[in-house]
């Protein structure tokens, strides 16, 4: 029997094709993000040594720069602490610099008590608009016994998930905002954290339904009134009783009742929250679907770093592409 009974009378939408406009300085951003000079700048050798604390206890040796660095670069080449100390001692021995190198204890346990450097802001803000928001949440492993154990022999897991949840701007498909949750925090309890984080006004807000009520339409124009606010309301959501002002999620509700839902779809501009899906494959092919981490705040410190390593290689090089126009329709 073949896949699909009827493969051959089915009627087939034909798939829609890509052309990459900036090929060769998309190719060049490519090679750049396997250069170690990308990972180790010229600052974090500068302010690699931590500054001495003027309250009681030991002086640290690195600074959390320096240990950014460390954990940075062994997760853009997949390897574990040991291994990252390793290589970390070889370049700078080919550098020829004379610079303590921090151990795989050490950067267990500095891991858990990470804070993001005062670098400064690296994004470009935008002068005159406002910003399209993506927002959307996905699952990473933690350790614990695997499937095919617990499939097996019926053994009760300890595996967990961790729960990661982006804000990524439209338009440049940046990161800005990010936090990581336990597996029962729900998605609409993180958007306060996530908007806090973002100082550029939104023009637009989209998220699924998972995202859907008034607290979320709240907290957004609370932080940017005026914003647009599209989220899907569920099947069987109704509108807010006595109500005097006009609320969006009713306005949307009005729409699908009397277009259907597809149609508020392409009129809201809602297909672009794919592009936020888009952020999450890039996240689990490139940095991993698990956490390596065992502590919850070490998991922290990971995802945090995974985030920035995605930012940076999106600033080596980011494709521009348009759709070829079709020769031909569906095909039969």
């Amino acid at each position: 029997m073949p896949h699909k009974y009827n493969g051959a009378r089915r009627h087939h939408i034909g798939k829609m094709k890509f052309k990459v406009t900036n090929w060769a300085e998309y190719e060049a951003g490519l090679r750049r993000r396997g250069s170690l000079t990308l990972w180790i700048t010229p600052e974090a050798l500068a302010g690699w040594a931590a500054p001495r604390r003027k309250t009681r206890g030991g002086q640290p040796l690195y600074s959390d720069l320096a240990i950014e660095t460390t954990l940075m670069l062994g997760m853009v080449f997949g390897l574990r602490l040991r291994q990252s100390e390793g290589l970390l001692r070889s370049v700078l021995d080919m550098m020829a610099l004379d610079l303590p190198v921090p151990d795989h204890t050490t950067l267990s346990r500095r891991a858990r008590t990470w804070k993001p450097t005062a670098r400064g802001n690296d994004r470009q803000h935008v002068a005159n608009g406002r910003i399209h928001v993506l927002v959307d949440s996905t699952g990473l492993k933690i350790y614990g016994t695997g499937q095919w154990l617990e499939e097996k022999h019926g053994t009760k897991s300890r595996r967990g998930w961790r729960k990661l949840h982006l804000a990524v701007d439209a338009d440049s498909g940046e990161i800005i905002a990010h936090s990581l949750t336990d597996q029962e925090s729900g998605d609409a309890s993180q958007l306060q954290p996530l908007l806090d984080q973002i100082d550029d006004e939104i023009g637009q807000f989209t998220a699924d339904g998972a995202y859907d009520g008034y607290p979320s339409y709240d907290v957004v124009l609370r932080h940017s009134p005026g914003a647009s606010v599209v989220i899907p309301p569920r099947s069987n959501a109704v509108e807010r009783p006595n109500t005097q002002a006009c609320c969006q999620r009713d306005d949307h509700l009005a729409s699908m009742q009397a277009d259907g839902r597809l149609k508020w779809q392409a009129s809201t501009g809602y297909g672009k929250r794919a592009l936020v899906e888009t952020a999450m494959g890039r996240y689990k092919g490139i940095i991993g679907p698990r956490l390596r981490a065992r502590s919850f705040l070490a998991q922290q410190t990971e995802a945090a770093i995974g985030v920035t390593i995605l930012n940076r290689m999106l600033a080596c090089g980011r494709p521009k592409s348009v759709r070829c126009q079709a020769s031909a329709g569906a095909t039969k």
